[in-house]
């Protein structure tokens, strides 16, 4: 259906950028919504102000998504900026993610909830240090698009031996990654060469623009797999006459569907019961699927508190005690190999110890390191834990809400660490 010749239903993609520090991600992401008029009038008036303030001769498009004071007086991406902006064809939100080394967290959290990364060079420094971090990174969040924009082209002569030799070095990272879909673009985000028009200056270029290749790319990824899944976030009691017998249990479904009339079964009691009603707000619906925030009601008074889990008996998750994940570290300080963690599975929480570091990755060459087994901040690990009841999850391939952890310091409930289970 079209209205004014616009699609009424625009699908939804959601893009993280990555890259080293002073690639150039926060301009592209300017660039695209300059050129893609998808800016306002008095945002551009701030941004011709501010960059008059800060001595620049030429308006600086990165001040679209660098907001924090010290953001613009280092001209650099500290904390992660989300923009919103759409055109005919689609709706995009953007993740703007840090490229130094210890901000590795902040585009972790970028990167969670992404379909597609964007991952930057510069064209005159080739693929670096954080090129791979940021890839393996991707890889590791299950993110299965990845676009190299190879930037600064402007300052190489516009070379395509360069771009070419930076495309041969990223097809042998892509390879050893497994990365399924790759794509290369030569641009400039600073003049706009291929960013949502064609490049005159690259004429030896005849691939798509950045902004055709996301208009028009088929994420083929399902991020939550088809087995049900809906975990408790919390019970609705109403205190009123109209609703007194109301029990209903809240939260978002994490995968597949639930329809009215279906079978399920209460994880960790295994209690069996079907589905009554299917509420949210005062609405009622027939079923609900995968992101869909409602509330369950069962045909029977079953014990079901936050944490627990209501999913078909023909799809359990797997479950135990003994867990083994890939982590990326937060902290400051060091993992603690026997050391009490607080630890989240969706909304289910406990305790656990970390029975053993079993390698880390050594993000230069991708190997894996076993004779150095301190894990500090930044560290990507595979590791080992015990937790203190048992867990219901999945593999983070097949589900990344059940399948992803977040780990809690206990005496001072900082997020730690985050992890992938396998």
């Amino acid at each position: 259906m079209k209205i004014n010749g616009e699609s009424k239903y625009k699908s939804l993609l959601r893009f993280t950028t990555a890259g080293s520090v002073d690639d150039g991600k926060s301009t592209l992401i300017g660039r695209l919504l300059y050129d893609s008029k998808s800016i306002f009038e008095d945002q551009m008036d701030h941004i011709v102000e501010s960059s008059k303030r800060l001595g620049k001769k030429d308006i600086d498009l990165s001040l679209l998504t660098d907001g924090l004071r010290a953001e613009r007086e280092q001209g650099i991406t500290i904390d992660v900026a989300y923009r919103y902006f759409s055109t005919p064809t689609r709706k995009f939100i953007i993740a703007d993610t840090p490229g130094h080394i210890q901000y590795t967290r902040n585009m972790v959290t970028g990167a969670s909830t992404a379909d597609l990364a964007v991952i930057l060079i510069d064209a005159r420094k080739g693929v670096l240090e954080q090129t791979m971090r940021h890839s393996y990174i991707a890889t590791l969040l299950d993110i299965r698009h990845l676009v190299f924009c190879i930037n600064k082209m402007d300052m190489t002569g516009y070379s395509e031996d360069c771009f070419l030799n930076i495309k041969k070095t990223l097809a042998g990272l892509v390879k050893k990654l497994n990365i399924e879909d790759a794509h290369y673009i030569p641009i400039s985000a600073k003049y706009g060469d291929n960013v949502v028009e064609p490049s005159t200056n690259m004429p030896w270029y005849t691939g798509n623009t950045f902004l055709h290749l996301i208009e028009t790319i088929e994420i083929k990824k399902n991020k939550n797999s088809s087995d049900a899944r809906f975990p408790v976030q919390t019970i609705i009691r109403p205190d009123s006459k109209e609703f007194h017998d109301y029990r209903g249990y809240s939260g978002r479904v994490a995968g597949g569907a639930f329809h009215i009339g279906d079978e399920v079964t209460v994880l960790p009691s295994f209690l069996k019961s079907k589905i009554k009603s299917i509420d949210s707000l005062e609405k009622q619906f027939k079923s609900a699927t995968a992101g869909d925030s409602v509330s369950l009601t069962l045909e029977d008074q079953i014990d079901i508190g936050r944490g627990d889990m209501i999913v078909k008996p023909g799809e359990l998750p797997q479950s135990g005690n003994d867990i083994t994940l890939t982590t990326c570290w937060f902290n400051e300080k060091p993992l603690k190999s026997g050391g009490r963690y607080i630890v989240r599975n969706y909304t289910n929480e406990t305790s656990c110890v970390i029975k053993s570091v079993n390698y880390k990755m050594n993000i230069n060459n991708l190997e894996k390191v076993t004779d150095d087994l301190s894990i500090n901040m930044n560290d990507i690990a595979n590791i080992s834990i015990l937790t203190a009841k048992r867990l219901f999850f999945d593999s983070y391939r097949k589900n990344n809400i059940t399948g992803s952890l977040i780990f809690i310091e206990e005496g001072t409930n900082e997020t730690v660490a985050v992890g992938m289970i396998e």
